[in-house]
Order: C-alpha cells, then sequence, then structure tokens
C-alpha cells in the first residue's frame, strides 16, 4: 500500500536531503552578502543536505520507517551549525571551510561554524583533546580563518572555553591567563575576515554568575568580537537565558565604566528579579552601547531535566538528559534587542557523551545501556528530540 501524498512528499524529500542532490544548489532569497559585519534580521543559514539526520532519514526509509524517516527530514531541513575540531591539518581546515563557504554562497545562506580546538578543552573531559600547544593552535586558527575569506559567517568560538576555563577545573593561573591569551589572539585572528561575526562562550544561566562570566568575556576581548554565546550543548529555556545574556550584557559595560569595580558588583541571575532589575537601572544607563549575544536552542525545547529526587549522587543534568526536544527554530528575526539570533549549535541527535550519573557504569541508569561517546551520533535520541519539539516539528518553510 502506498504511504499518502504528504508522507510520499516528506519521503521525497528525506531521499533528496540525503542523497544531495537539488537542495545543496538551489537559491533562496535572503541576505547572503551584508556589506557589514552584522546579522540582518532576513539571513538564511546554511543547511547541510548531507547531515547526520539526513542520513539517518534514508536508512529509516531503507527500513521501511515512514515516520521516523519523516521526522528526520524535517530536522534535517533545519540549519544546523558545523564543527571544526582541529581533527585535520592546517591546509585541510583551511580546504574544509573554503568548502563550506562554496556551498553556502551557492545557497545564499550564511554559515555557522564552531571552532573548537583550544588546548585543554573541556577540562580534559568527555570533549577532551584540542591543539598541543598556543602556537599550534594560532596556526590553526590561521588557518580557519584563510578559509572563511570574506564571506559573512557566523563563529562560535570555543564552546566551554570560558566557563569551563582552566580556573574552574583545577588548573593554574599561568594556564588561565594562557586560555584567556589564545582566545583573545584568536578573536584578534578572526577578526581581521571582514565578514567574521565571532561570538565568545557565556555560559548559560545554570552556571556561572553574572560577573565572574562578564570578566571572562572582557579579559577574553570580547570587545572586539561581535558578542557572546550561550546554552551549547545545554538545556536551558530561552527566557532564563534571554534574561542572563542581557544581565552579562549590562555587568560587561558596568566593568568597563567603571575601573576598580569586580564581578561581585553585579547583581546576577540568583538575584530576586526586582532587585536585580532595580540594581541595573540604577547603574546602566537606558541609552548605553551594549554586547550582543546568540542562543543555542537546539535542544531546549522541554527546558532542563529535573532527575529524580534522591536517585543520583551525580545526576549529570547536563549529559543526554532524558525526554528533552528541539527548541526555537534558527532565524535572526528574535524580536529581542541584544539577541542576534537563535542557533543550532550543538547537533541534535549526537551525544553528550558516555554518562553514568554517579553509578558504577558503564550504562547510563537512565537508558539501561551505554551512551554513544560524545559526539557520536544517537538515533533514537534525534527521534526523541524530534517528537518533543517545542514548538512541533515540521519543515523549514524558508529552505
Amino acid at each position: 500500500m502506498r504511504p499518502p501524498h504528504p508522507v510520499r512528499a516528506a519521503l521525497s524529500l528525506a531521499v533528496l536531503l540525503a542523497s544531495g542532490l537539488g537542495l545543496a544548489v538551489a537559491p533562496s532569497a535572503g541576505a547572503a552578502e551584508p556589506a557589514s559585519p552584522t546579522l540582518a534580521a532576513d539571513s538564511r543559514f546554511y543547511v547541510d543536505p548531507g547531515s547526520k539526520a539526513a542520513q539517518q532519514a534514508l536508512t529509516d526509509l531503507k527500513a521501511h520507517d515512514l515516520a521516523g524517516a519523516k521526522a528526520m527530514a524535517e530536522l534535517a531541513s533545519w540549519p544546523v551549525a558545523q564543527w571544526f575540531n582541529g581533527t585535520a591539518t592546517p591546509q585541510q581546515t583551511t580546504d574544509a571551510m573554503a568548502a563550506l563557504q562554496a556551498k553556502a554562497a551557492r545557497a545564499r545562506q550564511v554559515p555557522v561554524a564552531v571552532a573548537y580546538n583550544v588546548p585543554g578543552r573541556d577540562c580534559s573531559q568527555y570533549s577532551a583533546g584540542g591543539a598541543a600547544n598556543s602556537a599550534e593552535y594560532a596556526q590553526w586558527i590561521d588557518a580557519l580563518a584563510r578559509g572563511i575569506g570574506d564571506r559573512t559567517t557566523v563563529v562560535v568560538l570555543e564552546p566551554d572555553g570560558l566557563a569551563l576555563s582552566p580556573a574552574f577545573c583545577g588548573g593554574t593561573a599561568a594556564q588561565q591567563q594562557d586560555r584567556l591569551a589564545e582566545i583573545g589572539a584568536a578573536v584578534d585572528r578572526l577578526a581581521q575576515q571582514r565578514g567574521a561575526l565571532v561570538y565568545l562562550d557565556g555560559g548559560h544561566s545554570g552556571w556561572q554568575n553574572v560577573g565572574t562570566q562578564a570578566q571572562l568575556l572582557i579579559d577574553a576581548g570580547v570587545d572586539r568580537a561581535r558578542g557572546f554565546f550561550l546554552n551549547v550543548s545545554n538545556y536551558m529555556t530561552d527566557a532564563s537565558l534571554v534574561r542572563y545574556g542581557t544581565q552579562v550584557s549590562k555587568c560587561v559595560w558596568y566593568l568597563e565604566h567603571n575601573p576598580g569595580a569586580t564581578g561581585d558588583s553585579c547583581a546576577n541571575q540568583y538575584w530576586p528579579e526586582a532587585d536585580a532589575d532595580a540594581w541595573y537601572a540604577a547603574n546602566v544607563p537606558a541609552d548605553a552601547t551594549l554586547v550582543r549575544f546568540v542562543i543555542d536552542s537546539s535542544r531546549n525545547g522541554q527546558g532542563p531535566w529535573t532527575p529524580p529526587a534522591g536517585k543520583y549522587t551525580d545526576a549529570q543534568t547536563w549529559c543526554n538528559p532524558p525526554g528533552r526536544g528541539l527548541g526555537t527554530r534558527p532565524t535572526a528575526a528574535t524580536g529581542v534587542a541584544l539577541l542576534d539570533a537563535y542557533l543550532w549549535i550543538k547537533v541534535p541527535g549526537e551525544s553528550d557523551g558516555s554518562c553514568t550519573r554517579g553509578t558504577a557504569g558503564p550504562a547510563d541508569p537512565e537508558y539501561g545501556s551505554v551512551d554513544p561517546v560524545a559526539g557520536g551520533w544517537w538515533p533514537e535520541q534525534a527521534l526523541t528530540l524530534a517528537r518533543n519539539a517545542a514548538p512541533k516539528l515540521g519543515f523549514n518553510p524558508g529552505r
């Protein structure tokens, strides 16, 4: 029996997405080359026709799983960032970025690229790795920048690079200074590409307090970047992130304009809202020029996970929490004064790591099996995210 027409259409799209035919080269309306490094509200972000979700759609179709194929085809129609993690030679890195630029240019879309190779990244945890030293990292950043050329490109510079820098995982003061210098130098090199929109790590609303994060951003050179990013690979709600990001931005202004002030001076996300609002109203002018930010909404549609009380010694709420869903679709039309875009930065369906939640493992007790390694594709998780999407998942109408 043939599936009904809407399903046939969806599955046809799944095949096209997975095979990379047609969709990668068809021009679409939207800004391709803004004259200055900014994001127009009608910017369209690059959609990879060969993404893991597109490949999964084809796999599901071959297995006659029509519902799964449709869900994965819908997921694959939305833009997701491309990660560069230092696993290639400098020339290969330049070539890979140049290839992304060429594909995005043909589609008249803006690429979103994640630079993830700072020495000692992730405090040597699940996503450990990175360049061997500062010199190697600088060479890699230069290779990445050369591949960008002059095209408008969102660059998400080092997720967890500041909020989880050496100072917060047993590192030395010298290691912390190295990290700030490495990221600051990367900002300066990437800024030589006239279309690069560089955002630094701002953590998220359930992590470092506002003043701590604001000082980290200042020390890493946020004044020379476009702004900062929030919630990469995490699950905080849009509302809490907008509030946090706005406070961080205002605290950055306050610290930059009040010599001798410290981050502890700023109201933070743990204050009563009315008290925090009053503090910023009294200390930051309404017409102050504030740094901007973007939000990773790829997996926060259901908000953060609340584990059963007392069940785990370490619930690892950040690591493959069950029952989560895709969040706000990628767009630069945010309607929020300081928010440049909602983006899908973490690839939906990629594991956060092999979580054990304080147990002896090796299985994740929430799933009864061993989670894929960090970055490993997890079809079941991808399908859960699609099914629990808020708002409900559908095909990208702008694609």
